[in-house]
């Protein structure tokens, strides 16, 4: 007899319920081969699974739509404080501006480079110390920075700020519902065993063949072993 292997994925248990659940409700009242308790258990629980399966999926696509969105708003962050940086080196070193005046923008008055920028924790930290120096820069009296102005930065920046909290928030609804999702397939396998228990304990007394067939019928699939001879109905002739 092939051995028998519970479901491992959404689909698998899904389809696992409905079939035990549809093949119950064709057997007439004192012939159930699973209990009604357990039917029952088994709808309940499949009503809500689905439920919890879809809003899962739908927060899921809702995240990866939203990421795709805040990708470029981070490329366009990371973009606007770069050139508004290599702008103002260039100024400097072209003696437009006080190289001491970097101090006001955290940067050192001798490197000419840009600083990494390749991390959203960077993009915070050399945002706010983009705009804050180019503030203070000009009451200190200096000519502001144009192409790109600090205002078109700032706006950039900001938007980045308020998509990453966004973002976060998409993200933590989609590990809530998933944490839900994995405390559902916990309950489902549960019930699923149950029911495949108790159909196996139903037909344990039948010839090999129609044993399989009559399992089968209710959801539960079986895995042969390594060179294991797959059972027909001859199988079935020679218990005779």
């Amino acid at each position: 007899m092939p051995y028998r292997r519970l479901p491992n994925t959404d689909q698998a248990r899904l389809r696992a319920l409905r079939t035990a659940i549809q093949q119950s409700d064709k057997q007439s009242y004192g012939e159930q081969v699973v209990a009604y308790k357990v039917i029952h258990e088994a709808k309940t629980y499949l009503s809500g699974f689905e439920k919890q399966l879809i809003q899962y999926q739908q927060t899921l696509e809702s995240q990866v739509t939203a990421n795709k969105r805040y990708q470029q708003i981070v490329h366009n962050a990371r973009l606007y404080i770069s050139h508004f940086i290599q702008v103002f080196n260039l100024s400097v070193i072209r003696g437009d501006i006080k190289k001491e005046h970097k101090l006001f923008y955290q940067l050192d008055p001798n490197v000419h480079i840009v600083p990494d920028l390749s991390t959203e924790a960077a993009l915070i930290n050399w945002g706010k110390c983009v705009i804050d120096g180019e503030n203070e820069r000009l009451r200190n009296g200096g000519l502001p920075i144009y192409n790109p102005t600090i205002a078109k930065v700032k706006v950039h920046y900001e938007v980045f700020k308020e998509y990453k909290s966004t973002q976060k928030i998409h993200q933590n609804t989609t590990n809530r519902n998933w944490e839900d999702l994995v405390g559902l397939r916990e309950k489902g396998d549960e019930i699923i065993l149950e029911i495949w228990n108790q159909v196996e304990a139903k037909y344990k007394d039948e010839k090999p063949y129609t044993r399989l067939m009559k399992c089968k019928a209710y959801g539960l699939v079986y895995y042969y072993r390594k060179n294991e001879k797959e059972l027909s109905k001859a199988d079935d002739l020679v218990e005779l």
